[in-house]
């Protein structure tokens, strides 16, 4: 029973017990108080009218007369003269019926009176004796309109005490739901930090939550900063703290073999020329310094894409990452500009050649370096700060302009969106969903995602684009019965059409709601934390599940992370390369997993390329495994 119904009833009792005490005492004292003045009323009335009768001549026809004057003229039930010997003289009865009154209420309150009696004298002997009863009618009425002015009155006092009660519960519901809520939360590994409601038990309840949320909150601080710290002394520089070269590598080789749009983009190489003769020119400590400063530099440049990765190939190469940008000439310039800067600084006796190329999904990472190699070579040889850009092919374009691509684009939308189907599996070789990357038809070819997404985001159709995969995921769920995951882009987020769009699709599918899967990238958790949250609380109570992908170790950093309400997290491929043979990358994957299940959150790995490396991921304690090594058993389905 619900508490507002448990205080109605507490209410109805209470007013119940008090209105039947109030009444039963009320027409108890009244009719004790009007049983006492009737029966003084009586014996008055019938000494008065006995002395009347003693003084005058006791002539039938005269007391008759006397007799019916008094009976009409009071109110009297009973007026009878009776003589020594019990003998009626004279008798006067009025009709006992009440009418306005119920007879069930008269027989509960019927008065107990004695008549009252008087001797009537005819000179010194005993003429008679007269008996006389007043009418109660008048109290019945007084007594039965009280009992309903009282009943009335407890009526209205109910009335507006289960209005107060409804007031009042609803007060304490609202801080009771959210303490409800955050408890059901904690109870689910997320813990939420809820507003302290003004009751006082409830707010001692809610600062007893909070303070386990922070300190839940302080845990994953600590441990997220732990993570990183053992991630940097594995994968980092310790001069630069960038990337190392084989961190590096395997950022590159996860985007080459990515299937989201960055898959391609720019690659550039960065030297530090005859860094041995620098060092012996301006000291160990000032080229460590300049090393710094290059890799800054090269930070700078790679937040153009917010994900952007710098790495350090050996002592005087650097590599840089710039995903879903294919202006080789805008780039360029832009690196050359910032290299000169830092040349400058050194009185021109500092060269930074560089080099820089497209990548695209698929390419080789040997060809890609090599070819970068070269190229640097040739920029070096150049002028000071020189450079050389790679371009691609022509017969590997598509499309040569913007215009050509739109169309392109806006045909391929409307002849529909093709999902690949890549499992993810659980310890058992369960599937737990169908990974579904899009393809669009471009040249008479299913084209994947890293090809055209780049130019999606180019020329703003990233909201029509994630609409066309959401509607095609809906039908692909619908008929198979399979749950899918979708991955929405950045740039879909920021419309809030687009989000309306998706919510509304989803409500009219229910059943298909519990079986789709949403992925977001982890840069967006970052970038934009209440847009993610909004969309949260919107999806998740459909029934939908929510994750990030592409996730690295500073996902504890994430603001808000335990009130998402997360049900998954899919690791960068990077973290999974090589995995069987790193026994500190397992350290660190392992850690990672610990912290995602202290929030009730799945971790899955991506990119996993083998059997084996799977076998060692769940021993790490992952939930799940994606990648081209990863087959899902006929017998498993």
């Amino acid at each position: 029973m619900s508490l507002i119904k448990q205080l109605w009833l507490t209410i109805v009792v209470l007013l119940l017990l008090a209105f039947v005490g109030s009444l039963l005492i009320g027409v108890t004292s009244s009719r004790h108080y009007i049983e006492q003045e009737v029966r003084i009323k009586n014996i008055d009335n019938a000494n008065a009218l006995a002395l009347s009768m003693s003084q005058m001549e006791k002539d039938p026809v005269i007391l008759e007369l006397l007799l019916a004057a008094q009976f009409d003229t009071g109110h009297y039930q009973r007026i009878e003269l009776r003589d020594p010997e019990g003998g009626v003289i004279e008798q006067r009865v009025a009709n006992a019926h009440i009418d306005d009154v119920p007879g069930w209420f008269v027989e509960l309150v019927r008065f107990d009176i004695p008549a009252g009696q008087a001797v009537v004298q005819d000179g010194w002997q005993q003429f008679g004796t007269l008996e006389l009863e007043s009418q109660h009618s008048f109290a019945y009425r007084s007594l039965w309109r009280s009992s309903l002015e009282l009943a009335g009155w407890f009526a209205i006092a109910g009335i507006v005490s289960l209005l107060l009660a409804t007031w009042i519960v609803r007060t304490i519901r609202l801080p009771l739901r959210d303490v409800v809520s955050q408890a059901q939360a904690i109870g689910e590994r997320r813990f939420t930090t809820a507003r302290e409601p003004k009751t006082l038990e409830l707010r001692e309840v809610v600062q007893a939550m909070n303070r386990l949320s922070g300190a839940v909150r302080q845990m994953l601080g600590a441990e997220s900063d732990k993570l990183d710290q053992l991630r940097r002394r594995m994968q980092n520089d310790t001069v630069t703290a960038i990337p190392a070269r084989a961190a590096f590598l395997d950022h590159l080789q996860a985007h080459l073999k990515s299937d989201s749009d960055d898959a391609s983009g720019t690659l550039a190489l960065v030297r530090v020329a005859r860094l041995g003769e620098v060092n012996q020119l301006i000291g160990h400590g000032a080229t460590d310094a300049l090393l710094v400063k290059v890799a800054y530099s090269l930070k700078q440049l790679g937040q153009l894409s917010g994900d952007g990765q710098v790495g350090r190939l050996n002592g005087s190469d650097f590599a840089l990452i710039v995903p879903r940008h294919h202006d080789l000439k805008a780039i360029g310039h832009e690196l050359k500009s910032r290299l000169e800067a830092l040349s400058d600084e050194h009185d021109n006796s500092l060269s930074l050649p560089s080099a820089l190329c497209e990548y695209t999904q698929g390419a080789s990472r040997a060809e890609l370096l090599a070819s970068l190699d070269g190229a640097l070579a040739a920029a070096e040889s150049q002028e000071q700060n020189g450079q050389v850009i790679l371009t691609a092919p022509a017969s590997s374009v598509l499309y040569t302009s913007h215009d050509e691509w739109r169309k392109a684009l806006n045909e391929a939308l409307e002849q529909g969106v093709f999902l690949a189907h890549y499992p993810v599996l659980d310890p058992k070789g369960h599937l737990i969903h169908h990974e579904v990357p899009s393809r669009l038809r471009l040249k008479g070819e299913w084209q994947p995602a890293g090809i055209f997404l780049p130019w999606v985001s180019r020329l703003a159709m990233a909201a029509e684009f994630d609409l066309a995969v959401v509607i095609a995921a809906l039908k692909d769920t619908e008929t198979s019965g399979k749950p899918v995951g979708i991955n929405l882009s950045a740039n879909s987020l920021r419309d809030g059409r687009f989000v309306s769009e998706v919510i509304t699709r989803v409500r009219a599918r229910p059943a298909c709601a519990a079986r789709l899967w949403f992925e977001l990238p982890q840069s967006i958790a970052f970038q934009q934390p209440k847009a993610l949250q909004n969309l949260c609380n919107e999806l998740l109570p459909l029934g939908c599940k929510m994750g990030l992908e592409h996730v690295s170790t500073q996902f504890g950093k994430i603001e808000g992370l335990q009130d998402l309400g997360l049900t998954f997290m899919k690791f960068d491929a990077s973290l999974s390369q090589d995995i069987e043979n790193q026994s500190q990358q397992q350290s660190l994957l392992r850690g990672m997993c610990t912290l995602a299940h202290s929030l009730g959150i799945m971790a899955i790995a991506e990119g996993v390329e083998s059997r084996t490396a799977a076998t060692v991921l769940f021993e790490l304690g992952m939930d799940g495994v994606t990648g081209p090594g990863i087959r899902q058993d006929q017998d498993a389905q």
